[in-house]
């Protein structure tokens, strides 16, 4: 029950703290009531839970929401911000990774997510002579749905 608590305390206060910038408008802070802030809350929320009542489960969602909060705000608010579908997988990645630190499960995982991250959000700027791996990233651009449900398919009906 303690868990359930402080996890709520933690959602309630920060929702009270957005609710409030969003009454007052204070200049600096004004950037901060918008919908990502909801994300980023509810990640520390997670995070919060996750590291100070021991309940390892919550670090998974609480980085991928701390870290999609993070994302959709600098695309808002900074134009160096990549905005590239590597950065989702890159966030999941950091979710796995940090996530094994505590239950030792899921490094590879998170591993291979963060390369893919990286190489897809670099080959961007790789010379000519690379140009077979952007054709590569091209084509599983287009065909990465089917690839998903393919992937998830034989997960889940593997024996």
């Amino acid at each position: 029950m303690n868990q359930q608590k402080s996890f709520l305390g933690i959602i309630l206060i920060g929702i009270g703290i957005y609710f409030l910038l969003q009454q007052y408008s204070i200049p600096f802070l004004s950037r901060f009531d918008t919908w990502p802030t909801i994300l980023i809350i509810l990640g520390i929320a997670f995070l919060f839970n996750g590291y100070s009542q021991k309940h390892h489960d919550s670090i998974f969602p609480g980085v991928v929401l701390l870290g999609l909060g993070i994302h959709f705000h600098a695309l808002t608010h900074s134009v160096q911000w990549i905005d590239h579908w590597g950065m989702y997988t890159l966030i999941i990645g950091f979710a796995f990774l940090l996530r094994s630190q505590k239950t030792n499960q899921g490094m590879v995982i998170g591993l291979i997510f963060i390369i893919i991250s990286f190489m897809a959000i670099t080959s961007i700027a790789m010379p000519n002579w690379f140009s077979w791996f952007d054709f590569v990233f091209v084509q599983l651009e287009r065909f990465w749905p089917i690839l998903l449900i393919l992937i998830g398919s034989i997960i889940l009906f593997k024996k």
